[in-house]
């Protein structure tokens, strides 16, 4: 076995994986500290760092069954890209899926800032995370795009970029939302709507919604920051049904 060294853990926003966009730098908003370990060696390791913008975060999915235990981890050969509507399967390799054979992702995110004074270890401020709370980190890599951006690059059924759902507010949420944005978290408001509006739901879930009751409409909570975010989905059957969903954000709960 080659042996790893976590180097910090992620305190992000998402506190649990129902909510979590499929993909970095889907959500601005969504932001996250990465607590390196206190070690005198972390201050050498991260000089210079301050001077790019980006970052690849490397790290392991420990929110899945065995990951961190001493079975081998769980993984599928084969599994159903959320972006070809949850019917269809590919080879875990062509894909992004967590269910791998070594469970270990690797995220482009944005370095806001370095607070090297930070108790108990360093702290990078990241945002446009798409990681789990407390995600293992093994490593990380500055960004360098003149040679990590490839312009010309095929993506075969993930070139467009996934659609968005409308989102609305109840009067009650959207000033629950605009207060938290303006006295606690900058930009929760936003944070709310665009983790709404990429559909949380498994594929197979709308392609379910679809086939349902002429109207259907489901209720959906997730946990972002300290809150509880409620919100209900109404979409319409047939043909169509995947055009015409409507969400409503309904409340927002203090935890």
């Amino acid at each position: 076995m080659t042996p790893f060294q976590t180097i910090g853990i992620v305190h992000s926003c998402f506190k649990e994986k129902f909510g979590i966009p499929r993909q970095p730098r889907m959500i601005p908003e969504a932001t996250g500290v990465l607590k390196l370990l206190d070690l005198p060696e972390m201050r050498d390791a991260v000089r210079g760092l301050e001077e790019f913008s980006h970052l690849w975060v490397i790290y392991i999915f420990h929110g899945h069954k065995n990951v961190l235990g001493p079975e081998p981890a769980d993984w599928k050969s084969l599994i159903r890209p959320p972006r070809l509507g949850g019917t269809k399967k590919v080879g875990v390799f062509a894909s992004r899926s967590p269910h791998r054979p070594n469970p270990i992702g690797i995220s482009a995110v944005k370095l806001d800032r370095i607070d090297l004074a930070a108790t108990g270890g360093i702290e990078l401020h990241l945002s446009g995370l798409d990681l789990l709370d407390q995600t293992p980190v093994i490593d990380i890599k500055p960004y360098v795009s003149y040679a990590d951006s490839i312009p010309e690059a095929e993506t075969s059924w993930a070139t467009d970029p996934p659609r968005q759902l409308p989102v609305e507010f109840s009067p009650e949420a959207l000033s629950e939302c605009e207060r938290i944005a303006r006295e606690e978290i900058p930009g929760f408001n936003q944070l709310v709507k665009k983790m709404i509006a990429l559909d949380p739901r498994p594929a197979f879930q709308a392609q379910r919604g679809a086939q349902g009751p002429q109207t259907a409409e489901q209720s959906y909570a997730a946990r972002i920051h300290h809150f509880d975010v409620h919100w209900t989905l109404q979409q319409s059957q047939g043909q169509e049904a995947l055009g015409n969903e409507r969400c409503r954000v309904t409340r927002i709960l203090a935890l």
